[in-house]
């Protein structure tokens, strides 16, 4: 009886061991998007494949994370005087869930149009400001992220 019950202890513990291993070693689905040009359509497409992605991986019970980064023209993407897809990026932002989706927008670029443009740029509250767009794709690859840039 002893000998039993100690074989289905062992048994139990070397189960919950194979499946914390295999938790361990399941890899994070994690992407960056870039976005560099003011053209609607690019936007566009960048959503459509920041959905795709949170999708497929909702349909397999999976979690993601998806992390749009708007510099140079494509700003305009996170401004909120002049983006077409503002309406687009709240919903969506709103209907990630249990998957995060993120939006950081280059300061370098958002500076450098305050300074031409001559009045401050407003950024879509669903954004975040980071100092520079392109180390944000850097450091963000350097941390395992996958990149696309359409």
């Amino acid at each position: 009886m002893i000998t039993t019950l100690r074989s289905l202890v062992i048994a139990l513990a070397l189960a919950l061991l194979a499946g914390s291993a295999a938790a361990a070693d399941t890899k994070p689905h994690r992407v960056v998007i870039q976005i560099d040009q003011n053209d609607p359509e690019l936007m566009n497409m960048v959503l459509n494949n920041a959905k795709n992605v949170l999708d497929h991986y909702k349909a397999k019970g999976e979690d993601a994370e998806v992390e749009i980064v708007a510099y140079g023209p494509g700003l305009h993407m996170l401004r909120e005087d002049t983006s077409p897809v503002k309406d687009r990026i709240r919903q969506m932002s709103e209907l990630a869930f249990p998957s995060k989706i993120a939006f950081s927008a280059c300061n370098n670029t958002r500076q450098g149009m305050e300074k031409r443009e001559g009045h401050s740029i407003p950024i879509i509250r669903q954004a975040t400001v980071v100092p520079a767009g392109v180390v944000r794709l850097m450091e963000l690859q350097e941390q395992g992220w996958s990149y696309v840039r359409p």
